[in-house]
């Protein structure tokens, strides 16, 4: 029968004393071991930093605003319509030049 073994990579720090004190009394405090706490305080602070870099959080009046918006888009002004036209036509020019292999 096999077993499966997750890789797993080693992280080191080396810190002042006072701050292994605390680190290790709060473990103990906790009922975990050094490295278990530092791995689960690490974690739960880099997910809490990814979630507010990467979610977008709004208020009941603003989701509906959006809401609005999407569902009932305004009429593109002649910025935009340049804008499309000018994405299109850029479009259209790399279709006709695509890249040669050849000599």
């Amino acid at each position: 029968m096999e077993t499966v073994t997750a890789k797993q990579d080693r992280i080191g720090a080396r810190v002042p004393h006072e701050v292994y004190e605390t680190l290790c009394r709060a473990a103990e405090l906790t009922g975990a071991t050094v490295n278990q706490f530092l791995v689960q305080s690490a974690l739960k602070e880099a997910q809490a930093v990814i979630e507010r870099e990467e979610v977008i959080r709004l208020s009941p009046r603003d989701w509906n605003w959006l809401l609005d918006l999407m569902e009932n888009p305004p009429q593109p002004n002649a910025k935009l319509q340049a804008a499309m036209k000018h994405y299109q036509d850029a479009k259209q020019n790399n279709a006709d030049n695509t890249f040669n292999w050849g000599p």
